[in-house]
């Protein structure tokens, strides 16, 4: 979709996908896939079109599932980080008591474009003590170099437009 959400961005729906039963569900076995034997605990799905994904592949881990919200919609204590949009800047929160040190953590998201929203995702796993398993996205638009960000982290991502 040219010009979504402004000028000048290219928004990936995703809304085909997720139409189709058999689809959606071979985009899910195929994110969780790489993380299936490495006892995450919780997954974390970033709001809105992560809660989308990280559900399903929350149940798949068999792990509890953690929402990052954007500010303001979450009811109990919470956490902050700031980070760096394709087209501004945003902040996310987190429950402070929805992860902690015993946690073994996979982010969850459907596109992985200028990394900015990971890796505040990823602060926020880490000030609770948690450990970090990786990323896992659906899209990864490669021409914004988003991974690199994620230095010396495991990132997978299913299709890649370059």
């Amino acid at each position: 979709m040219p010009d979504f959400p402004k000028p000048g961005v290219t928004f990936k729906d995703i809304t085909p996908l997720l139409l189709e039963a058999t689809l959606f569900r071979r985009a899910v076995e195929l994110m969780t896939a790489p993380f299936q034997d490495l006892g995450a605990s919780r997954v974390i799905s970033i709001e809105s079109r992560g809660f989308l994904l990280g559900a399903p592949i929350a149940l798949a881990l068999d792990a509890g599932l953690v929402p990052i919200r954007k500010p303001g919609k979450l009811p109990a204590e919470r956490d902050r980080v700031e980070y760096a949009l394709e087209y501004g800047v945003d902040a996310l929160e987190m429950h402070r008591d929805a992860v902690g040190p015993a946690d073994r953590v996979l982010i969850v998201d459907d596109v992985l474009a200028t990394g900015g929203t990971a890796e505040g995702a990823a602060r926020l796993v880490r000030g609770q003590g948690a450990a970090l398993l990786g990323f896992t996205f659906l899209i990864e638009l490669d021409f914004l170099n988003g991974r690199e960000k994620l230095q010396g982290e495991r990132v997978e991502a299913l299709l890649h437009y370059t």
